[in-house]
């Protein structure tokens, strides 16, 4: 990193330490506009970056400004700028994948564990999962008034393309009729939450009442669901006559049934087992676990599949290294005997690394031992003791606090990657001279939001458009409540008594102003039309989502000039 990253014992420096305070240098400001740096000739852009506070960032492992303004010539520009955005690219398919295939498995096994229903799991550990990439980036948005704008940005901006776009386009592949009291519930909670967040921009700050509220409208809004359904169930019971049998989308105000996918009836796996057993080898098994490939799909897969699995194999090696995997559907429960043990030792280490962008793992406790030291010999002790005191056949019964400790390190490895993404936007930001709230509503909100869209689209295109629609809406609640309230508490955990708040212009108003008309418009529109979406409807979807792109990006290069009063 290229920053003094400051904690209770010391600052801890990195390459190039930045001091607290400007030297002697091209600019004495205290506060300067880092966009500035575009209008200052080249031989004084270095300087700029390196003593201007507003260019220092709190968190990440690269200086992306330095490396731009420092480290590459003028006339190399648009080579920097193309490597930092294919970068951002592989940034936001590390998201993907850190959260698909190691966050949301271990958050299941975790919901398994505590035996929790399929609706408050939904509402928390599942919505957590799915939120994930949206939530680490908004905390780390927030820990920097400067780059707030990028947090509201990408949290309105999602919601927006979400509530258009993706609920459109379930309406056009799939018409369908709408859950009604769920539709109605999840819009008028997500409005409320919009307002709240509306209001906290117009004052400017937001407290630790206001951080608790809106974390408090979350828990509220968990409980109204586990209401919602109690009284829905308790209601069936009574019933004695049942119009048909309930599937997946007549589970209108429960939806507590996950549905499965009907193509994975059949285990292909089966044909493939060895015809006479034998006794895997510790080695064998700690290869094969760490092999994140698999020859059978691999030859059965068209190219564009393969291009995209080479580029994630260097990320899959490396999570299935670092990251605890517990499938409570396998009997097994994915149990590597030596993997597990290595993780015992790994998993801790990236813990401590990863946290504050290694501020604490570098720490030297008396300034002797780093504490990364400690950690390892600790791990060492305990993986020790586990492979010892377990075999390769059979799960420990501790086996499930493996899903505890993948839970933490994957977050942790979400959080870093979500934080150079942050990083990057506003690097690209003081380069073309872009406020973080275009930033955010455009690129952080679609590679963040990509993902989402796709299941959802795959759920319309299986059947369940009912399903893919309530996603819609239920999962951006957690996303902008948490992602909001949990930001700021961060923030204020740290010392600052309130987190200031630093709008881009009157861009993020229209920002706002474009989610609340969307959702009014849909909670005008769809009852009138009785719950029954169809292909006219996703298309007045679109074209709005289209009409407010075009009115934000006119209104940030100045083409539409809008006065606050």
């Amino acid at each position: 990193m290229v920053e003094t990253m400051s904690t209770t014992s010391g600052p801890l420096t990195w390459a190039h330490t930045a001091p607290p305070l400007p030297a002697s240098g091209v600019n004495q400001t205290p506060v300067v506009d880092c966009r500035d740096v575009c209008g200052l000739n080249v031989s004084d852009r270095c300087d700029f970056i390196r003593t201007n506070p507003d260019c220092h960032s709190d968190g990440g492992y690269l200086n992306y400004l330095e490396g731009i303004f420092c480290h590459f010539p003028p006339n190399l520009l648009p080579l920097a700028i193309t490597l930092y955005g294919f970068w951002l690219l592989y940034l936001f398919l590390i998201l993907g994948v850190t959260a698909e295939k190691f966050f949301c498995p271990n958050l299941s096994a975790i919901s398994t564990t505590l035996k929790l229903s399929h609706n408050v799991a939904g509402v928390t550990f599942l919505a957590f999962g799915n939120g994930a990439p949206d939530i680490f980036s908004a905390v780390v948005a927030f820990s920097d008034p400067h780059t707030a704008g990028l947090a509201f940005g990408a949290l309105f901006g999602a919601g927006v393309l979400v509530t258009t776009v993706v609920a459109g386009g379930i309406a056009i592949l799939r018409p369908f009729t709408a859950a009604s009291r769920p539709f109605l519930r999840d819009i008028i909670f997500y409005m409320a939450a919009v307002f709240l967040i509306f209001y906290a921009l117009y004052l400017g700050r937001v407290t630790l009442a206001w951080a608790l509220g809106y974390l408090g409208l979350y828990v509220f809004y968990v409980v109204t669901v586990v209401l919602c359904t109690w009284i829905y169930q308790w209601q069936r019971r009574r019933s004695l006559v049942y119009s048909m049998p309930a599937t997946p989308e007549m589970l209108s105000d429960s939806e507590e049934e996950r549905v499965s996918s009907p193509t994975n009836s059949y285990d292909y796996g089966e044909e493939y087992q060895p015809l006479l057993f034998y006794q895997e080898t510790t080695a064998h098994i700690l290869v094969w676990a760490l092999n994140p490939l698999d020859y059978r799909k691999w030859r059965n897969k068209p190219a564009r599949w393969r291009v995209l699995k080479v580029l994630k194999l260097p990320v899959e090696f490396l999570l299935l290294l670092t990251v605890p995997l517990v499938d409570p559907d396998k009997e097994d429960r994915n149990w590597k005997r030596p993997l597990n043990c290595l993780h015992l030792v790994i998993s801790p280490l990236v813990l401590v690394l990863t946290l504050q962008s290694g501020t604490y793992g570098l720490y030297e406790i008396g300034g002797l031992f780093p504490v990364w030291g400690i950690v390892v010999i600790a791990g060492t002790g305990l993986a020790a003791v586990t492979f010892f005191a377990t075999s390769n056949s059979k799960p420990p019964r501790l086996h499930w606090a493996f899903a505890f400790l993948g839970f933490l390190t994957s977050a942790l490895w979400i959080n870093a990657a979500a934080t150079e993404v942050v990083n990057i936007l506003r690097s690209l930001g003081v380069v073309f001279r872009l406020s973080n709230t275009v930033l955010g509503l455009t690129l952080l909100a679609w590679g963040n939001s990509i993902g989402d869209a796709f299941s959802d689209f795959t759920l319309a295109r299986q059947g369940y458009p009912r399903m893919a629609f309530s996603a819609c809406f239920g999962g951006i609640i957690f996303n902008i409540l948490v992602g909001v309230g949990l930001g700021c508490l961060l923030q204020i955990s740290r010392g600052h008594p309130e987190v200031k708040l630093e709008p881009d212009g009157l861009l993020v108003w229209i920002l706002a102003g474009a989610l609340g008309l969307s959702l009014v418009g849909s909670l005008v529109s769809v009852p009138l039309q009785s719950f029954q979406l169809n292909k006219v409807y996703g298309f007045c979807l679109l074209l709005f989502y289209a009409s407010f792109l075009a009115v934000a990006l006119l209104t940030e290069f100045g083409v539409i000039h809008l006065q606050s009063v």
